[in-house]
């Protein structure tokens, strides 16, 4: 297994979490089961090598479409929070399966940004028209095909996760208003007014959403989405007391 130390985020007293505690936050999956699970082989490797307390597993969402294996990916998060403590985000992909399920017409929307890769990962195989007749058709085919554990799954995702110094959500925030009231539209899905924001956002943002070719550290927010679909990288951000890495 292979630590890079990252550096510091900002000037100040360094962010922290709570003692005997360590996060494993991990980036966009985006169907690439094969690097989820080899992630969490590393993950297993450093808690058996350098064992803590409390350990906490959290996924910022982007699980499915673009990559090839949609449903082995919520199969193995399904199966991993049998035995770990885990906390799954949702991420806008997420969205847009919720919403194809009760308003076929978002295949249209869904089809530009992946869809149809996770629709094959269930057997489904959409005609390429946008015929409402067939995306009824094929909304109905999915609802069939989808275990009632990945429903569940889908349906309790959560928005965001606060540890310490820390909020993680897949997207970002909304400068200017309390983490505590941002809206679900900015944590899935903001980019510029967040990214390009540099003054303090309550605490450090720990997010996805934006792929980069590396982990990018600011010093009001930690980026870890490194396109895994594309690059065949995906990026873990490990935290415990004041300390940071990537594995």
């Amino acid at each position: 297994m292979r630590w890079n130390v990252l550096p510091a985020a900002g000037k100040k007293s360094k962010p922290r979490i709570p003692d005997n505690t360590r996060i494993y936050a991990i980036g966009d999956v985006h169907g690439r089961a094969d690097l989820l699970q080899q992630m969490f082989s590393a993950i297993d490797e450093s808690l058996v090598t350098h064992p803590v307390e409390n350990a906490v597993q959290v996924l910022l969402g982007d699980y499915i479409d673009r990559g090839p294996d949609s449903r082995k990916v919520i199969d193995l998060l399904i199966a991993r929070a049998t035995r770990h403590a885990m906390v799954y985000l949702k991420g806008n992909h997420e969205s847009y399966a919720l919403q194809f399920l009760s308003d076929p017409s978002a295949l249209s929307e869904w089809r530009q940004v992946g869809g149809m890769n996770t629709l094959l990962s269930y057997g489904i195989r959409p005609s390429a028209e946008d015929d409402p007749d067939e995306q009824r058709k094929t909304a109905a085919a999915f609802r069939n095909a989808l275990p009632e554990s990945h429903v569940h799954f889908l349906q309790k995702l959560v928005l965001s996760f606060t540890c310490g110094d820390f909020f993680f959500v897949h997207a970002g925030v909304r400068p200017g208003i309390p983490l505590a009231q941002q809206h679900e539209q900015d944590l899935l899905w903001i980019r510029d007014d967040f990214l390009l924001h540099e003054e303090d956002l309550g605490k450090i943002i720990v997010h996805g959403h934006t792929p980069r070719k590396e982990a990018e550290v600011r010093s009001n927010r930690i980026n870890i989405d490194t396109g895994a679909f594309a690059t065949g990288r995906l990026s873990c951000l490990v935290l415990q007391g004041n300390d940071m890495a990537v594995i």
